[in-house]
C-alpha cells in the first residue's frame, strides 16, 4: 500500500515562477502539463533542498497530516484516511517543491530559514521551546526528532503565539499542507481522501458530457472560442520574424491585455465596430471539453498564482482568475449591479459624473443582456445546503433574503463552475463578448503571452502616446518576444497585476498600485449530519442577506464554494484527530460568509505584493457577521456550529441552554480577526488604479484614459473608485463598455471608416 502511495502526486510543483505564484501575485503564467513522476521531482529537489530542510519538511506535514488511529465505528474508508500520513502520499515533496522554485513571496527567505533551524537541535529549541526537549541525553533535538504529540503542541502554541512571526509559520505551514494533501491525484487522477470525505471528484455529470461529445459540433463540443486553440501563436509570427531586419512585430487597431470581465468586454465592442484588435492573454484557453473540474489541475490553470495569492503578512487570502475569460470564467455566476449607494457616493463625493448617468444606466443593461442575466428565485432542488440553510435560518430569525441575479439559468445547479462551465451556460466574457471578437473576424486572442511592458513614445504632444505591447512567450525551449503595434492600448490585466505592469512600463503616477480594495470575508459552518444534499452539489451563490451599516459600509451574508482542498485549507486544526475527524463531515458541512464593503485598503508594488491593513472599522463589521451567521446556522436546525478561529470554537446549540449559546455568541463575534488568527479570503479585488477627476488623487480620468499616456486606457477591476461591496463583475463590464465607448469616439478620429 505505501508503495503505491508513494507514486501519487500533484501538478508539476517545480515550474518556474513565471508560470506560478503561491502567496504572491504572479507576473505572468504559462499552461504546464501535469506530471505525477515523484522521481523527477525529488531529483529536481535534491538541486534546491538539503536532506536536512527535506527532513524539516517532512516532519511538518506529517505533523500536520499524520498516521493516527481511527475511531472504532469507522468505515474502511475513513480507516485508511485516518491512517494514511503526509509523507505516505508524497507530500512533502510537493510542498518541498514549492519551497524550492513555486512559491513566490516577500519573506520566502525567512521561511527557508525556518526550515534551516528545524533542521537543527538548536534551531528547534528556539522555535520550540522547551516541548522539543528528550528526557534523555543529549536532550536537544531536532524538530524531524520530537515525537508526533509534542510535535502536534508545539504547532498548536505557534498557533496562538504573542510573536506574529510564528503565527505567520502556522498559517503559511497549515494551508499549504492541507491544501496539497487534499488536492494531489494519484495516477488515475483521484485523491486518497475523496471516499472518506463522501467527495465524488469532479462533477459526474463530465463522464456523460465526454461520452456524448463525439456527436457534438466543435462550437458545442469545446466552446464558441475553440478557434483560439487553432490560433497558432508561432506561425503567426514566423512569416514576420522570417524578415531578419525587421523586428518580430503584430500590428493592429487596438492592444488589450487582458481578457477577463473588463479586456474581453472592450475586445468586444470594438471588434464588433470593425477595428481590428488583438487580446493579449498570459493564462491558457480551457474549452468546455477540456475541463477537467478538478480542484488541483483546475486552480493551477484557471487560477493565479495556481489557486492561492496572499498578501505580505499572510492575513489574506486571494483568489483571482488567470485564464481566457479572467475571473468571469470562474465567477460564481453572481450578477449584482452597482448599488444606487455607491453610484450616488462616486458621483456626489469623487465627482464622477459618469456614475448616476443615463450612459451608465444603459451599459448596466447592455452588459446584463449579453450575460443572459436572470432574475428571480431558484428552484429549491438546485440550490446548495449552503443555500438552503442560509434561507431557511433567515426565516426563522426573520432577516430579509435577496434572491441574486445570476448570469446562468435558474435551473443551472452545477457546484463546480469555480473551475470553469462545461455546459458553456454560465455566460462569462469567454462564452459573450470574447465570441463576439472572434465571429467578427477583426481579432485574435494570444494565449500563454505574457505582456512585459506597454511601449509609449514622446511625439511632441503635452504627453507621451501609447504604442503598444511588449509581450514574451515560451516556445517551448526558450522565452520569445514580440511586439504589437497598436493605435490604442489597454491594460485590463486585474488590480493585482495592472499597477505592475504601469510601473515596469515607466509610469510614474504616486496613485499607481494604492488604493487597493479586497472584499474581506470570514465564514462560519454548520453541520448538518441528516441533511441528504452534499455540501458541494448545487447552484453555488443565489441567495444573500445583510447586515446595514448608516455609512453603506456594511456586509452581505452569502454562500461559498468549497471543495475539499479549500474547506481543508480553512478549516481549524487544534489536533490531528479533532482535524481529520472534521474532515470526515465534509459532505454535510454548510458554509456562509460574510463579506465587508472595506474602508481600509492596501498597496501594491513593483514586484506584485500585496500590502493590507483592515480598517478597525471592517473589522467590527465583519465581526457582527459572524454574530448573524451563527445565529442564522443555529436557527436552520445545526446540529453542531462554529467559526474558523484558530481555536477551533464550535457549540452544539440543541444541547446547550439559550443562556450559554448566547455566551458562545459574543466570545465568538468578540474574538479578533486581525492579528492571524483567523483565516480572511478574498475574492473581489479593485481600485489599485483608481479612476478621478484629477492626477494628485487617481491614475486614470473619467474615460479610463491614463492621466500620463495619451491612448493608454485602463479597463479592469483596477479602475473602480471605492470598494463596491458587492460582486463587482456587473460594476467591472459596465465601466469597461463605457471606457471602449470613448475609445470608439478616439478611434473614429485617428481612423475614420
Amino acid at each position: 500500500m505505501k508503495e503505491k502511495a508513494k507514486r501519487k502526486g500533484h501538478a508539476d510543483p517545480i515550474n518556474d515562477s513565471r508560470e506560478s505564484s503561491l502567496l504572491g501575485a504572479s507576473d505572468g503564467k504559462v499552461a504546464k502539463t501535469i506530471t505525477n513522476d515523484p522521481i523527477q521531482v525529488q531529483t529536481q529537489l535534491n538541486k534546491r533542498l538539503t536532506a536536512r530542510k527535506m527532513e524539516s519538511i517532512t516532519a511538518i506535514c506529517d505533523t500536520f497530516v499524520p498516521s493516527i488511529d481511527a475511531p472504532s465505528d469507522c468505515n474502511i474508508s475513513v480507516q485508511n484516511f485516518f491512517q494514511t500520513a503526509a509523507s505516505m502520499v508524497g507530500t512533502p515533496e510537493i510542498l518541498g517543491g514549492y519551497f524550492s522554485g513555486k512559491l513566490r513571496h516577500p519573506l520566502l527567505w525567512l521561511l527557508r530559514t525556518v526550515l534551516w533551524l528545524l533542521s537543527t537541535w538548536y534551531g528547534t529549541f528556539i522555535l520550540c521551546g522547551i516541548k522539543s526537549l528528550s528526557s534523555q541525553f543529549p536532550y536537544f533535538q531536532r524538530f524531524s526528532q520530537v515525537e508526533a504529540k509534542r510535535r502536534e503542541e508545539i504547532v498548536t502554541n505557534w498557533s496562538i503565539s504573542y510573536f506574529y512571526h510564528l503565527r505567520m509559520l502556522f498559517r503559511t505551514m497549515k494551508f499549504l499542507v492541507h491544501l496539497i494533501f487534499f488536492t494531489q491525484l494519484d495516477e488515475v487522477n483521484e485523491n486518497h481522501a475523496w471516499k472518506a470525505l463522501d467527495y465524488c471528484g469532479p462533477d459526474p455529470g463530465l463522464a456523460n458530457q465526454i461520452q456524448i461529445s463525439t456527436s457534438q459540433s466543435d462550437a458545442d463540443r469545446m466552446g464558441p472560442l475553440c478557434p483560439v486553440q487553432a490560433c497558432n501563436l508561432q506561425l503567426l509570427l514566423d512569416p514576420i520574424s522570417a524578415q531578419k531586419s525587421k523586428p518580430t512585430t503584430i500590428t493592429c487597431d487596438v492592444v488589450i491585455i487582458g481578457s477577463g470581465a473588463g479586456g474581453g468586454v472592450v475586445a468586444g465592442v470594438l471588434a464588433l465596430a470593425g477595428y481590428n484588435v488583438v487580446v493579449i492573454e498570459k493564462g491558457g484557453y480551457n474549452a468546455r471539453s477540456n475541463l477537467s473540474l478538478l480542484e488541483g489541475p483546475s486552480m493551477d490553470q484557471m487560477y493565479e498564482g495556481s489557486g492561492v495569492v496572499g498578501t505580505q503578512d499572510m492575513s489574506i487570502v486571494v483568489l483571482a482568475g488567470s485564464t481566457v475569460g479572467g475571473g468571469s470564467a470562474i465567477n460564481w455566476s453572481a450578477c449584482i449591479r452597482t448599488p444606487d449607494n455607491v453610484v450616488s457616493e462616486w458621483r456626489n463625493e469623487y465627482g464622477l459624473d459618469l456614475f448616476g448617468s443615463e450612459a451608465y444606466a444603459e451599459a448596466m443593461d447592455v452588459v446584463c443582456e449579453r450575460m443572459g442575466v436572470v432574475i428571480g428565485k431558484v428552484p429549491p432542488e438546485c440550490e446548495s445546503l449552503s443555500t438552503e440553510v442560509l434561507r431557511r435560518g433567515c426565516n426563522e430569525l426573520g432577516y430579509m433574503v435577496h434572491d441574486i441575479p445570476c448570469n446562468a439559468p435558474r435551473n443551472h445547479d452545477c457546484g463546480w463552475c469555480c473551475f470553469g462551465c462545461r455546459h458553456g451556460l454560465k455566460k462569462g466574457t469567454d462564452e459573450t463578448w470574447l465570441v463576439d471578437l472572434v465571429e467578427s473576424g477583426n481579432g485574435k486572442i494570444l494565449t500563454g503571452c505574457k505582456a512585459i511592458q506597454v511601449v509609449h513614445e514622446d511625439r511632441g504632444h503635452k504627453r507621451r502616446v501609447a504604442a503598444g505591447v511588449l509581450c514574451q512567450y515560451e516556445d517551448g525551449t526558450s522565452d520569445k518576444t514580440f511586439l504589437v503595434e497598436s493605435k490604442v492600448t489597454v491594460v485590463a490585466c486585474g488590480a493585482i497585476n495592472t499597477p505592475v505592469l504601469l510601473k515596469r512600463s515607466g509610469l510614474k503616477n504616486p496613485n499607481i498600485g494604492k488604493h487597493l480594495h479586497l472584499h474581506p470575508v470570514v465564514m462560519v459552518w454548520g453541520q448538518f449530519p441528516n441533511c441528504t444534499k452534499k455540501s458541494y452539489e448545487g447552484a453555488i451563490l443565489t441567495a444573500m442577506t445583510k447586515v446595514q451599516s448608516k455609512d453603506g459600509y456594511g456586509v452581505l451574508i452569502q454562500t461559498p464554494a468549497l471543495h475539499p482542498g479549500m474547506f481543508s485549507a480553512l478549516t481549524p486544526w487544534v489536533s490531528s484527530a479533532d482535524f481529520k475527524h472534521r474532515m470526515t463531515r465534509f459532505s454535510h458541512t454548510a458554509h456562509t460568509f460574510a463579506l465587508a464593503r472595506d474602508r481600509g485598503s492596501g498597496t501594491i508594488d513593483s514586484s506584485g505584493y500585496i500590502r493590507y491593513n483592515m480598517d478597525p472599522c471592517d473589522e467590527q463589521m465583519l465581526q457582527k457577521g459572524i454574530e448573524k451567521m451563527i445565529r442564522i446556522m443555529a436557527a436552520a436546525g445545526a446540529e453542531e456550529v462554529g467559526t474558523q478561529h484558530n481555536e477551533g470554537d464550535r457549540v452544539k446549540p440543541k444541547s446547550v441552554s439559550p443562556h450559554d449559546f448566547e455566551k458562545f455568541v459574543e466570545m465568538a463575534k468578540g474574538k479578533d480577526i486581525r492579528g492571524l488568527t483567523t483565516p480572511v479570503c478574498s475574492a473581489h479585488q479593485m481600485g489599485s488604479c483608481r479612476m478621478g477627476v484629477n492626477e494628485k488623487t487617481s491614475v486614470v480620468d473619467e474615460r479610463g484614459e491614463s492621466w500620463e499616456i495619451e491612448g493608454l486606457y485602463l479597463a479592469d477591476s483596477s479602475i473602480v473608485p471605492t470598494a463596491i461591496g458587492v460582486n463587482p463583475m456587473v460594476t467591472i463590464q459596465s465601466i469597461a463598455y463605457c471606457v471602449a465607448q470613448c475609445i470608439l469616439h478616439d478611434l473614429r478620429r485617428k481612423i475614420p471608416k
